[in-house]
């Protein structure tokens, strides 16, 4: 089997001229990546969806959390989108509650608002992320969510 011209990262149909091509990025074609340490505690998977061109903004990616994983503290520029679409997880804002979330649920972080998000201690918990640039950059990474944070 020969891999496309675009070496495998999906495919790009062309219309005519003048008409923008129509790119299908195939399930598989781009590769899972661990989550760092720095920015995540325990086991995350991270399986990138979609970084849209040039002018837009918006990226999104497939995060599945293990059970008792979590993201450090962090901001977003513009904001972010979480779709939960397995298990059971946890989010919470700065000075708010920690707020359980369910496949289907859509959970909203303002710009600047300070957050993290994850698995519970019993259930793994999958989201997709969905985020825009702002001068190049999604996310501001702080401190890691200590033990005493994450327990409800």
């Amino acid at each position: 089997m020969s891999q496309p011209e675009d070496g495998g990262k999906g495919e790009q149909h062309s219309s005519g001229e003048g008409i923008q091509d129509l790119e299908i990025k195939r399930l598989g074609s781009q590769p899972s990546v661990k989550g760092p340490s720095e920015w995540f505690t325990r086991m995350v998977r991270i399986d990138p969806l979609f970084q849209a061109r040039d002018p837009a903004l918006v990226q999104g990616a497939s995060v599945t959390c293990e059970v008792g994983a979590r993201t450090a503290w962090h901001t977003h520029p513009l904001g972010q989108t979480l779709i939960v679409t397995a298990g059971c997880g946890w989010v919470q804002r700065e000075g708010g509650p920690i707020e359980e979330i369910r496949p289907g649920d859509v959970v909203w972080f303002a710009p600047g608002e300070e957050h993290w998000h994850g698995a519970t201690p019993t259930t793994a918990m999958t989201h997709i992320a969905i985020q825009e640039k702002l001068d190049g950059k999604v996310v501001n990474w702080m401190e890691q969510v200590s033990d005493e944070q994450y327990r409800k």
